[in-house]
């Protein structure tokens, strides 16, 4: 019984990232260089909408598959600051690694071998 507990301990603290579809929508648009949010909704071709591309850019902050920042503002400047976003390393690494284990699960037997 202890060595059932401290497998399932084990696979709580080794839980693999996930990554979604609109994610990895994300972290291609980012990839290049910094944008902001809604600069990731007009390049989405509609796939990315205004009233989620925030929840989701937090998410995937609070994840570590993205960075953000303030943009520097002249003191001229109306309105609020935009907030800039940039892929990680790792983001890059997980997105590039779901799109490999997706081709390979999308193989029939007779092509993996």
């Amino acid at each position: 019984m202890v060595l059932l507990h401290v497998r399932q301990l084990l696979l709580v603290k080794t839980r693999l990232p996930s990554i979604s579809p609109v994610e990895s929508l994300i972290l291609d648009l980012v990839e290049e260089r910094e944008r902001y949010g809604l600069e990731l909704v007009d390049r989405s071709a509609g796939r990315l909408k205004r009233g989620s591309v925030y929840v989701t850019l937090g998410r995937m902050e609070h994840k570590g598959f993205v960075t953000s920042r303030q943009e520097e503002r002249t003191p001229s400047a109306i309105g609020l600051p935009r907030r800039l976003y940039q892929a990680t390393p790792y983001g890059l690494k997980v997105r590039d690694a779901y799109r490999l284990l997706r081709e390979a699960l999308a193989l029939k037997p007779a092509e993996a071998q």
